[in-house]
């Protein structure tokens, strides 16, 4: 285990960084492109920086909707990887083995979804919406 700052807290730094400091600064010196570059930059580290922190909680959860969907029993002990029973749950889907009469499938969706969401799109009002955010 590492010692402060985590990697979420430099994450934030550097972010803070881009828009507090570096795009102001481009933007009075009439850097336009490189100003919209920064920005395009802090976005995508604050995405990855509410990933590491959601993670640990969003993984697991979705892990076991998923093995409660299309787990099987020749999957290792605490399941399969979220890759392969995504993979599994897209062809039950394809193949008609799951579907909306499936129990857990549209509660799982709609989790996945809202998790999704809180990543990528916090701001999003629909998201916010729904979610008293």
């Amino acid at each position: 285990m590492q010692d402060a700052p985590h990697p979420h807290q430099l994450l934030e730094a550097v972010v803070r960084y881009l828009r507090d400091d570096a795009l102001p600064a481009l933007t009075r010196h009439g850097e336009g492109a490189l100003a919209y570059q920064a920005r395009v930059a802090a976005n995508m580290l604050d995405i990855a920086r509410r990933e590491l922190l959601a993670a640990p909680v969003d993984e697991p959860a979705e892990r076991a909707r998923l093995q409660a969907l299309v787990g099987t029993a020749d999957d290792p002990p605490g399941g399969a990887d979220l890759a392969a029973l995504n993979r599994r749950l897209a062809e039950a889907i394809a193949a008609g083995r799951v579907g909306t009469d499936t129990p857990g499938l549209a509660e799982h969706l709609w989790a996945t979804t809202l998790a999704k969401l809180a990543v990528d799109q916090p701001g999003y009002e629909t998201y916010r919406r729904l979610t008293g955010a």
